[in-house]
């Protein structure tokens, strides 16, 4: 039996690239916009432009209608799944959901669907929002975005969510399943709450939870979990989730497999990048099976590092928490003589709670992140400015993502069930290191190490992704009434859209070292570079 991780997963991700890659697309935070240097990290002095292909041509910039060209090629990859793709005699009807009707739908539709032409809350199919919204005028501005040498200002649109007046799947014939992969994060309860009470509100009355990830479709001892509007009402007041969570699983062939025989016809997958590589298998082994299923993922990743997206849900709430441990660091670091105090985040491949949390806090002094490199000895390294600080101030407070400087450390080839690779631990390397720094240069330091990463992933969402993940978990449920499938949810400068899965897969979003943001937090900690 195949995993995900590696049967499915890491080839499907791997033909991503290619796919990018053979097209010329992009390879940074900044998709289809920008291309970082070979060790992922855009230098500040160079400017990069993204060759996009239309099919198997090269856009030439020379050519007075390559911006058409451009845009037809993004529509071509923007454009969504739908139902009618594969069936395209499939008859909408009109949606059951509607927020004028204030009594329950019935269970058998006798009066037909209920519809109210009058209402004004629906979205129309060619609703539009806008991809990027700044218009840079030099190639050389701050967090510059450029498709071509002259920074020409091309529209990008996308797909706008919410509930349409039309849907494709009948409530009382839908059997609706919820599953959450991967690891733990802030949210995941509120985003089953609200997707099992808008399915309640479309007329849905069967709705299950699949247990401990995508495992639970093929162990045998794990039994679906009804859901209800009783059963959710409460269960995102505490963290963690209530269907549980696992890494890996069966092979997608036995996953459509479990959906056939279970009648399962609605499947919301909540997981980041590995898990939504998973649903975008399970769609699209459903369309060669010729299913008629909507498949829909929320992403899920408390690193905020989703392509496209303004931010993910958890990562508001990990910002918030993680402001504990920094603070602890520093009342540590500043009570002690000579205290240097350390503080380790979540950020595998980018550093964006780590870039957050410090410039929220205003108590860091150095941050790290995996986008930027850095050394550890020599006049321009860590060691030397946590010198200068001590002499200086007489404490320090670094922050540092799990993921940056990796390169500093002895690879351990070991992977997770996920296949990722398991880091090593970059917060102890610090501590290490600084010990030794100090002890040969006979100077007393006192250093604390606070890893708070699994307090912060098991906390309950705040109110700023409890909303997010309340909106993410509705448009979920009208992008699958709607027809759609092979689609995940999202917020593109701050309006709701709903995005083909491959296009925000395909690598890690990242922060650019020369972004407003990553400057702003480098004149908040005041440190230089270190290399």
């Amino acid at each position: 039996m195949g995993t995900l991780s590696h049967a499915a997963i890491a080839p499907r991700l791997a033909a991503l690239h290619h796919h990018r890659a053979s097209h010329g697309l992009s390879h940074p935070s900044s998709p289809s916009l920008r291309l970082p240097t070979s060790n992922g990290v855009a230098k500040k002095s160079r400017v990069v432009f993204v060759q996009s292909k239309s099919h198997n041509q090269h856009i030439d910039f020379s050519d007075p209608d390559w911006k058409s060209k451009f845009q037809r090629d993004f529509e071509r990859r923007f454009n969504i799944p739908h139902i009618t793709d594969v069936f395209p005699d499939a008859v909408p009807i009109p949606s059951t959901f509607c927020l004028r009707m204030r009594t329950p739908v019935i269970e058998d539709f006798a009066g037909g669907y209920p519809s109210d032409e009058e209402w004004h809350g629906y979205i129309n199919n060619n609703d539009r929002v806008l991809l990027k919204t700044i218009y840079y005028s030099s190639p050389t501005s701050a967090g510059a975005e450029c498709i071509d040498p002259n920074c020409t200002w091309v529209e990008q649109w996308v797909h706008r969510a919410g509930p349409r007046e039309k849907i494709y799947f009948k409530p009382e014939e839908v059997k609706a399943a919820i599953v959450t992969c991967g690891g733990l994060c802030p949210g995941l309860n509120d985003v089953i709450r609200q997707i099992v009470i808008t399915l309640e509100i479309y007329g849905v009355k069967k709705i299950v939870g699949i247990p401990y990830g995508y495992r639970g479709f093929s162990d045998k001892e794990l039994a679906e979990m009804p859901l209800s509007r009783k059963v959710v009402q409460n269960v995102h007041l505490s963290g963690g989730s209530l269907l549980g969570v696992s890494r890996g699983g069966p092979s997608v062939s036995e996953m459509v497999d479990r959906l056939e025989e279970r009648g399962i016809n609605m499947l919301f997958v909540l997981g980041g990048n590995g898990t939504h590589a998973g649903a975008d298998a399970i769609h699209t082994e459903c369309r060669k099976r010729r299913l008629r299923v909507a498949v829909v993922g929320v992403p899920k990743t408390i690193d905020n590092d989703i392509l496209l997206m303004d931010k993910t849900f958890g990562f508001d709430t990990a910002v918030e928490e993680a402001q504990r441990a920094i603070s602890s660091a520093y009342i540590e670091a500043h009570s002690a003589y000579h205290g240097v105090g350390i503080v380790k985040l979540m950020g595998r491949s980018s550093g964006f709670i780590a870039m957050h949390a410090s410039l929220s806090s205003g108590q860091i002094d150095i941050c790290l992140i995996p986008e930027v490199p850095f050394q550890m000895h020599g006049p321009h390294g860590i060691l030397h400015h946590l010198k200068y600080l001590i002499q200086t101030k007489g404490s320090a407070v670094v922050c540092v993502a799990e993921g940056a400087g990796q390169n500093l450390l002895q690879k351990t080839n070991a992977t997770d069930a996920s296949g990722n690779v398991v880091f090593g631990d970059i917060g102890v390397h610090i501590q290490q290191e600084t010990k030794k720094y100090f002890k040969e240069a006979g100077v007393p330091v006192d250093v604390k190490y606070i890893d708070p990463t699994y307090m912060i992933r098991a906390c309950r969402a705040n109110a700023s992704d409890g909303i997010l993940c309340a909106v993410l978990g509705q448009n979920a449920v009208h992008g699958a009434f709607a027809g759609y499938s092979g689609i995940t949810v999202g917020t593109c400068n701050t309006h709701y859209v709903y995005l083909p899965i491959p296009e925000v897969i395909s690598h890690p979003r990242l922060i650019d070292p020369n972004s407003r943001m990553w400057h702003r937090c480098l004149t908040s900690t005041g440190q230089p570079d270190f290399v």
